[in-house]
């Protein structure tokens, strides 16, 4: 492997942006602004309206410490699997490759703080959120991770926050951001057995407990239709409770992409397979968030 002494600064940057999973981050932000506006902000959508949301210092500190914990988050799971990311990624593997171990910690730290501090500047019980997610993150990259389901419901859980911390200090529209953060939840929960199903051969040379190696992946497959057919059934009854009709079509729409998932979960076999259907599970994801624009 590659050492970090020997790279230059452009590498550096390119293997920290991957490292922190800029492209998740992204989404995490899209997804809070898209929440403030179309779900907490009423029916106003005029271009000043957008624009004092924008410029909203409050939502700006929420979404930065959000961000900051996830990153935060990546760094220390990265920290802790990069012997079992040798097997499963090797090409990218970013710490001690392209930043050293140390300042990986130190990094992971200070994003943690600085995620809380940004979370005190908006109100006490947002920091308190933040602080519980900053413990949970640590608590499974050192040990759920390496357990069957927990880590899997723990990130899952941690997505859902992601929205709910916004009703913490937004009090309107809590119904409606309860539903999206559901449905985060579910297809979050779905796609990280699927992701275990990707890693099962790193994951399993060093030790990890996760469902694929304890029960094998023809019983997780089992597990993961029990989960669709859930969050089918939820998305049909989420439908009822929205207050748009257009919304709750479109929430009945995004069956057939979950079910184009399970027919190809059906067949898969490899990791490039799982890879796939970790990347589809993404794609419902932003479609769903895509729909708070017709609430």
């Amino acid at each position: 492997m590659k050492s970090s002494q020997n790279v230059t600064y452009i590498q550096a940057i390119q293997g920290f942006s991957r490292l922190i999973r800029w492209q998740n981050l992204a989404i995490i932000v899209f997804t809070q602004y898209f929440t403030r506006f179309f779900l907490i902000g009423g029916k106003d959508l005029s271009f000043s309206y957008l624009l004092e949301i924008i410029t909203e210092s409050k939502l700006f500190y929420i979404s930065l410490a959000t961000v900051l914990i996830a990153a935060s988050g990546y760094i220390i799971n990265d920290y802790y699997d990069v012997k079992i990311d040798l097997v499963n990624k090797p090409d990218r593997v970013v710490i001690g490759r392209y930043i050293k171990r140390r300042w990986a910690l130190v990094i992971n730290q200070f994003f943690n703080g600085s995620g809380i501090f940004f979370g005190l500047l908006v109100s006490r019980k947002v920091a308190l959120v933040n602080l519980f997610a900053v413990f949970c993150l640590w608590l499974y990259s050192n040990q759920l991770k390496r357990l069957a389901f927990w880590g899997n419901l723990m990130v899952a859980i941690l997505t859902g926050f992601s929205l709910l911390v916004l009703a913490v200090y937004y009090p309107g529209h809590q119904r409606e951001v309860w539903i999206y953060a559901i449905f985060s939840f579910f297809i979050t929960l779905i796609r990280e057995i699927i992701k275990d199903m990707e890693d099962v051969k790193g994951d399993e040379k060093h030790g990890c407990r996760t469902l694929p190696i304890i029960w094998g992946i023809a019983r997780t497959k089992l597990l993961v239709y029990v989960l669709i057919a859930s969050f089918i059934f939820t998305l049909f009854i989420l439908a009822t409770q929205l207050p748009n009709d257009r919304v709750s079509y479109i929430f009945l729409l995004m069956m057939l992409p979950l079910g184009y998932v399970t027919y190809k979960l059906v067949y898969a076999d490899k990791p490039k397979d799982f890879a796939f259907l970790s990347n589809a599970c993404k794609r419902i994801m932003v479609l769903g968030v895509l729909s708070m624009i017709f609430v």
